[in-house]
């Protein structure tokens, strides 16, 4: 089945240093095209990273985001780096007398590097809590892609359904616009049938024929949508060979177009292009 490849999806997990979230959002792209945004205790396992999403995706734009968020239970007892709150309140007392509205903010005190002291953080428990996540949220993103191929399966199956019942409707056509054109060609070579070769005539008749002849269009067509619907039954990543479908099927309508000598097969063609577009647009979105 086929695989769409717009998708969001999310996860998280409590861990020892807080709250551990995962967001991937996936769009469409020729290849698989990866941004990962991670917070730094969470910088080396990038390549790691990496690897998992290729394993489960072939082709898209992919986002991901690791987010760690500190939670007052996760934190604990605060921890305070004492000599360096020595030195800055060694600095605030010589500079209060030069700048007598200078105020010290609690938060922002707190925000400068170095006055937290971090706890020690286990990297294996917490890389293992983000791989979980991060696949938990990746099997949540494949389902979603999933359920949005189905149903773009199910409108790409109703153009078929329409292209068929178009091409159905030329093949049935075709005898009596070949009859009328021979008629009208023969009308046409009367006046010389009697100064001309009536084989060379003749020759010339069938040569007429044969150039507005579509069968092999009409063939060509049917071959693509029985090829078409197979493809939307596999279980692979498709959606290139979907794409250069396409364009074989706007090359028959374009063909089939420029050979119409009939009023309702020149509606045909159009009618064919229409569907074959609404299929382009949906394909350019199956992985």
């Amino acid at each position: 089945m086929i695989r769409s490849m717009t998708a969001y999806a999310s996860a998280e997990s409590t861990t020892p240093l807080g709250l551990l979230s995962c967001e991937v959002r996936s769009v469409n792209h020729r290849y698989l095209e990866l941004s990962p945004r991670l917070p730094e205790e969470l910088r080396s396992i990038e390549p790691q990273l990496r690897e998992r999403v290729a394993a489960r995706l072939t082709r898209g734009k992919v986002d991901v985001g690791l987010r760690l968020r500190s939670q007052g239970a996760a934190i604990g007892r605060l921890e305070f780096n004492e000599p360096l709150l020595a030195q800055l309140e060694q600095a605030a007392q010589r500079l209060g007398a030069r700048f007598p509205a200078m105020s010290t903010d609690f938060v922002g005190l707190l925000a400068v590097d170095g006055v937290l002291v971090k706890p020690e953080i286990d990297q294996g428990e917490i890389h293992t809590a983000a791989f979980a996540v991060l696949d938990r949220a990746l099997d949540d993103l494949v389902a979603t892609r999933q359920r949005e191929g189905e149903r773009l399966c199910g409108f790409i199956t109703e153009r078929l359904d329409g292209i068929a019942a178009t091409v159905a409707q030329v093949r049935q056509w075709l005898p009596d616009i070949r009859a009328a054109l021979r008629a009208k060609l023969e009308t046409r070579l009367a006046d010389f049938r009697q100064t001309a070769d009536p084989a060379r005539l003749e020759q010339e008749l069938v040569l007429q024929l044969s150039r507005i002849d579509v069968d092999e269009e009409l063939d060509r067509l049917t071959a693509h949508l029985a090829e078409t619907r197979r493809i939307l039954k596999l279980a692979d990543a498709n959606g290139r060979r979907l794409d250069f479908l396409m364009q074989e099927f706007n090359r028959e309508a374009n063909t089939l177009g420029s050979k119409s000598v009939d009023q309702r097969t020149t509606q045909a063609a159009v009618e064919l292009k229409v569907l074959i577009e609404q299929m382009r647009e949906q394909v350019q979105n199956i992985e």
